[in-house]
């Protein structure tokens, strides 16, 4: 069964950037839909990018900071994350094996535990 290990949250200024790495085991990523989800305190979970085959795909509140990439060979997943606001701060979860709707969370079938990321000065 595919296991999913996010990493590379912190806490970081206003402006500053992070790199959140996405680690697979016990299978691949290879052609699997893929995505970053965050949870906000209070807040349900939201999509934050996708990607599917070459295609990416970012919510509104980050396009133009944020950039998603996959390695399949190296079996991971990245969110480079720019430009911070304190608005992104949240726990920022990846997922694979999405299917349908790729800014559902309900269309993935696997996920890591999720990184804290906090946006503060």
């Amino acid at each position: 069964q595919l296991q999913l290990v996010a990493s590379g949250g912190g806490l970081v200024q206003p402006g500053g950037s992070l790199r959140l790495s996405c680690v697979a085991s016990a299978g691949t990523l290879d052609h699997t839909p893929v995505g970053w989800f965050r949870r906000a305190p209070g807040e349900q979970r939201e999509a934050v990018s996708c990607i599917s085959d070459s295609t990416t795909r970012y919510a509104e509140p980050v396009k133009g900071r944020f950039a998603i990439s996959r390695d399949d060979a190296e079996k991971k997943l990245y969110l480079q994350m720019n430009s911070l606001k304190p608005e992104d701060t949240a726990v920022y979860y990846c997922a694979a094996r999405g299917t349908g709707e790729l800014f559902k969370a309900s269309e993935y079938r696997y996920w890591g535990h999720g990184t804290q990321v906090t946006v503060s000065s």
